[in-house]
């Protein structure tokens, strides 16, 4: 089984940066596409971006396009999302996901892994 953790989250002013982490146990990670997911208070929880097993392929939902960088590091079972010019409705729980399998789609119904999630709160 799984174990995700995420961190790296917080509060930052609009316009600010930073940097997702999600750690995962076990020898398995490289063999699984991951995913960013994000829920803000009353909403859906929504895909942010997702990358395959190998990182050659990547998806951003277009309200982070050009903003947000997903990467990672196979060899440090290690996922990150790199998110700069942050903007008030960023704001929400961010969740990584480990799909099914080695591609990354953009449905939930895709991942079955969830991190517990970290807060990510950008103020105006």
């Amino acid at each position: 089984q799984a174990l995700l953790v995420e961190s790296g989250g917080g509060l930052v002013q609009a316009g600010g940066s930073l940097r997702l982490s999600c750690t995962a146990s076990g020898p398995t990670f490289r063999m699984y596409g991951m995913g960013w997911f994000r829920q803000a208070p009353g909403k859906e929880r929504e895909v942010v971006s997702t990358i395959n097993w190998i990182g050659d392929s990547k998806y951003y939902v277009d309200s982070v396009k050009g903003r947000f960088a997903i990467s990672r590091d196979n060899a440090k079972n290690t996922l990150y999302l790199q998110m700069t010019s942050l903007k008030p409705e960023d704001t929400a729980v961010y969740y990584c996901a480990r799909s099914r399998s080695g591609s990354s789609g953009s449905q939930r119904g895709e991942y079955n892994y969830w991190g517990q999630g970290t807060q990510v709160t950008v103020s105006s």
